[in-house]
């Protein structure tokens, strides 16, 4: 299966970053210049790549798409609520595992994946997802997470913060695909080898920052191992099978499969840090979930088709 031997070569990178920490050959500030990059430079590159394809997405099924994203997230808020409250999760933890609940690396690992199984014009499909992902991190994650409970809605909804790189980048991609503007072929080769840079570095940061968790006390809580079956398996397969009722597109479908199917996202960790949320728990989850998202992506392939 092409989506195993995908997470496979994902997980042997990881593995390299991890022994890059503990050789330290990677350090902290190595390791948070790499994720700058990938972040800055070769994630947006990649989200780019998504329209400069030969194989052309029609405008329609771009809307459609936008469209299904919103419900995505929208039901994702609601499961945010409903969740911690079914898991009697502590009032300290509550923010940080709704958090958890709706934000996964979409980003770090989704897009790669998406790009190795779909091919990059799929990209341009999940890099929809960025956009409403950024307007609620900055958001609903900073409400969530906030120890204060009285952060402004003008501090939380920062047009500065959810205009970053990654979100302008999914404009202009959408812009030039509409907009059919003629890309040069030296702009199209280096936007190309530096998207290419994505996948290993992305997966070499979290290895890294895994070889800082004590991996046998991750799999001590129960909450959280419970927590984990419902964001990695239960989730995507009742979000996919219930996409495919309505929706025959099996490309649309496999896209939302892996953002459903990807772990919990770094940024829950960055924001438990900065607005006193439970960081701890939050890193704990982050490391879990993409431990066993190496086994979970698969089987949740196996079991939508």
């Amino acid at each position: 299966m092409l989506l195993l031997e995908q997470m496979i070569v994902l997980f042997i990178i990881m593995g390299a970053g991890f022994l890059c920490y503990n050789l330290q050959i990677i350090t902290d500030e190595v390791n948070k210049k790499l994720s700058a990059i990938v972040v800055n430079i070769a994630n947006p590159a990649m989200v780019l790549t998504g329209c400069m394809g030969d194989d052309k997405i029609k405008g329609e099924e771009l809307l459609m798409v936008f469209g299904l994203v919103i419900i995505v997230y929208t039901v994702l808020v609601l499961l945010a609520m409903v969740i911690p409250a079914l898991l009697k999760i502590d009032k300290k933890s509550r923010g940080t595992y709704q958090a958890m609940t709706i934000f996964s690396n979409i980003g770090f690992m989704g897009y790669p994946v998406v790009a190795a199984l779909y091919g990059s014009s799929a990209v341009l499909y999940a890099s929809l997802f960025s956009i409403p992902y950024n307007i609620l991190i900055y958001t609903f994650g900073v409400s969530a997470m906030s120890a204060d409970e009285k952060v402004s809605l003008k501090e939380s909804f920062s047009l500065k913060r959810v205009m970053n790189i990654g979100v302008i980048a999914c404009i202009v991609t959408i812009v030039i695909y509409f907009l059919q503007i003629p890309i040069p072929r030296f702009v199209k080769s280096t936007t190309t080898h530096l998207s290419n840079l994505t996948a290993p570095l992305s997966m070499m940061v979290i290895g890294a920052s895994l070889a800082t968790m004590d991996i046998k006390k991750l799999f001590m809580d129960g909450k959280l191992l419970l927590f984990s079956v419902l964001k990695l398996l239960v989730i995507p397969v009742l979000g996919v099978l219930l996409i495919r009722q309505f929706l025959d597109n099996e490309i649309i479908c496999g896209v939302c499969m892996v953002m459903l199917a990807t772990p919990v996202g770094s940024m829950t960790a960055m924001l438990a840090q900065q607005y006193d949320g439970d960081y701890e728990m939050a890193s704990r989850g982050v490391a879990l979930t993409t431990i066993l998202s190496v086994a979970t992506m698969p089987i949740v392939s196996m079991i939508v088709g």
